[in-house]
C-alpha cells in the first residue's frame, strides 16, 4: 500500500510541476527580482527601505544577496510583499519523479545483477542474456527498496 500511495505522490507532484517547465522562463534577471520589478515600478531603493522598514543600506544589501543567490526565503518573502508580489517557491524536477525512481532502481539491478552475473561467469554458471529485462525487473521487485535507492552509489 506504501508504495502504491508514493508512486500517486509522485504522480501528483509531477503533474502540479509540469506547468512549470521549461524552468529557463523563470531566469533570474542579472540583478535578481526584486531590482527588476523595484525598477519596473518606479520605486526607489529609499521608498523601498521604508516599505520594508530598513535602512536604504540594509535594502541594497538585500538586492546584493538575492542577486547572488544568498538570500534568506523570509527576507525575499517580506521584499516581495512589500513590492506588492507574491513569492512563488518550487523545486523543479529535471525528469519526472516516477522516471527519477525507475531509473535509479533500474541502474542499482544492473549493477548488482553484473557482479552476480561475473561470479556465475568464474563459476562456469552464466545464464544467457535473453531474459535480462525479465531478470532486471524481478530483482526489482525483489531486492530494491525504495527507501534505499539513494543510499547506494
Amino acid at each position: 500500500m506504501k508504495k502504491d500511495a508514493r508512486h500517486k505522490a509522485r504522480q501528483r507532484l509531477d503533474e502540479r510541476l509540469l506547468p512549470l517547465k521549461p524552468v529557463s522562463q523563470y531566469t533570474v534577471p542579472p540583478k535578481g527580482w526584486v531590482r527588476a520589478i523595484r525598477d519596473a515600478l518606479g520605486m526607489t531603493r529609499i521608498q523601498f527601505a521604508m516599505r520594508l522598514g530598513i535602512s536604504p543600506q540594509s535594502a541594497d544589501a538585500l538586492e546584493r544577496s538575492e542577486a547572488t543567490g544568498t538570500v534568506k526565503i523570509e527576507t525575499l518573502r517580506r521584499a516581495a510583499e512589500a513590492l506588492d508580489c507574491t513569492l512563488v517557491y518550487a523545486l523543479v524536477p529535471n525528469k519526472a519523479l516516477e522516471s527519477a525512481v525507475s531509473e535509479r532502481a533500474r541502474a542499482i539491478a544492473v549493477r548488482d545483477l553484473g557482479r552476480i552475473s561475473h561470479t556465475m561467469k568464474l563459476e562456469a554458471q552464466q545464464t544467457g542474456d535473453a531474459d535480462l529485462e525479465e531478470r532486471i525487473e524481478n530483482y526489482i521487485r525483489t531486492n530494491v527498496a525504495l527507501r534505499d535507492l539513494w543510499d547506494k552509489k
